[in-house]
């Protein structure tokens, strides 16, 4: 049996090109969740969020660019679901699932700037999962 995975790989700049699809699907679904909220307190985090998101989906932009010599084109990727409950679900799973594949891309890279901010958007992504886990217990 052999030592080592046979599958195909995914090259580092499609890593990169599918994170800022995420970002990109996330900046666009976030505006939305805010205008759903009637709580001020809850919409001014949410877009706080937003804007860490923001700046995640330029950082990657850079990356891309400088590794690949072109502009990414993001694309949605998902759609936000239409009601403030689901929409925080929605929001909850995505930035939980997002930390694990932003360490991935932070762990196979050996470019030190690119394991950085992907390793700091890790642990923003966690922390975004931490407000919207509190936005759904307040619906309780």
């Amino acid at each position: 049996m052999p030592m080592y995975d046979q599958r195909p790989t995914t090259s580092l700049s499609d890593e990169i090109a599918k994170a800022i699809n995420g970002e990109y699907s996330a900046i666009v679904c976030y505006k939305k969740l805010a205008s759903l909220t009637q709580d001020e307190t809850i919409r001014k985090r949410i877009n706080e969020i937003r804007q860490d998101e923001k700046k995640h989906f330029h950082a990657f932009s850079q990356i891309y660019m400088s590794l690949t010599g072109t502009q990414p084109s993001p694309q949605l990727t998902e759609q936000c679901p239409s009601t403030y409950e689901e929409g925080l679900r929605f929001a909850f799973t995505d930035e939980q699932e997002t930390v694990d594949t932003y360490l991935d891309i932070a762990d196979k890279t050996t470019i030190p700037y690119i394991k950085q901010t992907f390793t700091r958007a890790a642990a923003d992504e966690q922390n975004h999962a931490v407000w919207f886990l509190s936005f759904l217990q307040q619906l309780r």
